[in-house]
């Protein structure tokens, strides 16, 4: 099964009752979210299937988040080479909403998950 990913980044994100609201729509169609909150810049990284990739991101826009912006659109997850030209190990992410607070650590989960420098171009930090 081909994965998908997303990235969308937002003013901030703190309301707890739109954090429940995304960890029911990860639960609902399959899908690993990663997010940033607790404050500025809140940033959301969706992977799992294409169509519960999209569903996800959608539900995100129907909640109104203050300045969304959809850094990376919905697209086939393509793994970067390590440093001795083998691919980055693939990370199995059970369906689910995992939070963290700083981007720091959103940055380390990206470069886990094999995907650091597209995530650094989406952001715009590249």
């Amino acid at each position: 099964m081909t994965l998908y990913h997303a990235l969308i980044r937002t003013h901030h994100i703190t309301s707890r009752k739109k954090v429940a609201s995304l960890r029911k729509a990860a639960g609902k169609y399959g899908c690993f979210a990663l997010l940033r909150s607790g404050g500025c810049p809140g940033i959301m990284y969706c992977k799992g299937s294409e169509e519960g990739v999209k569903e996800w991101v959608s539900t995100v826009q129907r909640l109104r988040y203050k300045d969304f912006f959809p850094a990376s659109k919905p697209a086939a997850v393509q793994l970067e080479l390590s440093p001795k030209g083998t691919s980055s190990p693939q990370v199995e992410d059970p369906a689910g909403l995992v939070e963290v607070e700083t981007v720091g650590e959103f940055h380390a989960a990206m470069e886990k998950r094999g995907v650091s420098a597209w995530w650094r171009r989406a952001m715009e930090f590249a």
